[in-house]
């Protein structure tokens, strides 16, 4: 079976950012924890699912994302003065730290502190991979159809997937 929309996939990933004209290894999926989703609907960035489009079972794949086809070019414009009373003064977070956020209409997403002023904590509000090139390579495991209740809820169920 070939990797198609609706179907849930299951491979190996290593992941390599561009640094300095470097590769630098950030994560990896293995064979015993694998990455598994339903591919077509939107849970991984477009240009990886279509690199993926068409590949079976045992096939090594290897391919590139620009910065822009991945998490976007990295935006100076992004950091975030968050007033320090939001924080409890036991609890104020450190440089470097990731703060989980919510935006106004519930939506979650995080940010990075980068400083800590008088007043306000300073939030780095892009994706840690903003303004990478994303170089991945790995193997499909596993290509099946996505049940009925998969695809209504979508996501994977199962091993790999959600459990209810």
């Amino acid at each position: 079976m070939k990797i198609d929309n609706k179907q849930v996939v299951t491979l190996t990933y290593d992941l390599y950012v561009s640094e300095e004209g470097e590769k630098k290894h950030v994560e990896s999926a293995t064979v015993e924890q694998p990455l598994v989703y339903l591919h077509g609907v939107g849970m991984m960035l477009p240009k990886f699912e279509e690199h993926l489009n068409g590949l079976a079972i045992g096939a090594d794949y290897a391919f590139t994302l620009s910065a822009e086809d991945g998490y976007g070019e990295y935006d100076e414009q992004a950091i975030a003065n968050l007033p320090k009373d939001m924080f409890a003064e036991t609890t104020l977070p450190e440089v470097g730290s990731i703060l989980p956020l919510q935006d106004n209409n519930g939506g979650h997403f995080q940010g990075r502190v980068v400083s800590i002023a008088e007043d306000a904590v300073l939030v780095d509000l892009n994706h840690p991979m903003a303004g990478h090139e994303l170089h991945f390579n790995g193997k499909i495991v596993e290509v099946r159809p996505a049940t009925a209740e998969e695809l209504d809820h979508g996501h994977v169920h199962g091993k790999g997937g959600h459990q209810h």
